[in-house]
């Protein structure tokens, strides 16, 4: 079973207007709900390739019950922790620009994070659990070590996909997988990635301090994929580019969902990056098609240090 865990989940309240004009009424033409969080996204996905999967982490007030009712519609299992605080509303308007206004997330404290730990007690050899999206400051590192001592005695599959100081501790805990963006991974190492030759570099360290596998996202240009075995890099395939939300979300679970049914890591970061292309070239997450039709445009190349 593939558990995803998102601390500061959302609803995405995304609104499209031809103009936006600031200070003034502004008419939508349409708009969207869904539950928000890179979490809850992976869950979407896995379970639109048809992988079981396990949706965790935090929600409270009448927005919670709406995510919890939204998944287990779509077929997901949920068993999320109910805080007393009501889960935020992000509001996302499509216009000539992009405009975003995040809700602050919960403080989450040590009775919420023991119910969490609790739940993951339920972990066993050869499960995954994906910690996704932002980690708020009230999680303690003792909470984030316990998770990484907990999935190596039990042999479970961490995956880490967030950013910032969380991002380099979690590093320590030898996870399965890391999926840094570009910024995210020149951040662990306080540098900036120009390149595939510098995105190789410092993947190459995170393998050194014992990450097992790592996938960095590139943007536009595409992503890299690093073990102790193989660097591959991916170019993305040709399309129009509707979405960005969710793309870099569709890749783990794209990865995951294919890794889980057999294929090999070459194959799986190849599946992987469709499913990240066909999410950004549609309004919503990416369907199964999309990414078969999109597989074989991925075209694979082998990194070396003279890459540039």
């Amino acid at each position: 079973m593939i558990y995803t865990c998102t601390m500061t989940p959302s609803i995405d309240y995304t609104t499209y207007v031809q103009t936006f004009q600031t200070g003034d009424l502004n008419r939508t033409e349409q708009v969207a709900y869904y539950p928000g969080g890179k979490g809850i996204n992976v869950s979407r996905v896995l379970k639109r390739l048809g992988t079981n999967t396990a949706a965790l982490g935090f929600v409270g007030g009448f927005t919670g019950d709406y995510i919890e009712t939204f998944l287990q519609n779509e077929g997901i299992f949920t068993e999320f922790v109910r805080t007393g605080t009501t889960t935020r509303i992000n509001v996302k308007i499509k216009a000539d620009e992009e405009t975003e206004i995040n809700g602050p997330g919960p403080v989450l404290g040590e009775n919420l994070q023991a119910q969490l730990f609790s739940r993951l007690q339920a972990l066993q050899q050869g499960d995954t659990v994906v910690l996704a999206g932002r980690i708020p400051d009230s999680i303690r590192d003792t909470f984030l070590e316990k998770v990484g001592e907990l999935c190596r005695t039990r042999h479970v599959h961490l995956v880490v996909d967030t950013s910032g100081p969380r991002l380099k501790k979690l590093a320590k805990q030898q996870p399965f997988l890391m999926k840094p963006n570009q910024e995210e991974l020149g951040e662990l190492f306080d540098t900036t990635i120009h390149n595939w030759h510098d995105a190789h570099s410092c993947s190459q360290q995170l393998v050194e301090q014992g990450v097992s596998n790592v996938i960095v996202s590139m943007g536009g240009t595409g992503a890299l994929f690093v073990n102790s075995d193989i660097a591959l890099a991916a170019s993305a395939p040709d399309g129009h580019v509707e979405n960005t939300v969710g793309a870099g979300d569709s890749v783990v679970a794209g990865f995951l969902a294919s890794y889980e049914k057999g294929l090999n890591m070459v194959e799986a970061f190849q599946f992987g990056v469709a499913c990240g292309s066909a999410t950004a070239f549609s309004s919503d997450l990416c369907e199964r098609h999309q990414a078969e039709e999109l597989f074989q445009s991925v075209k694979l190349s082998t990194i070396s240090k003279d890459v540039m």
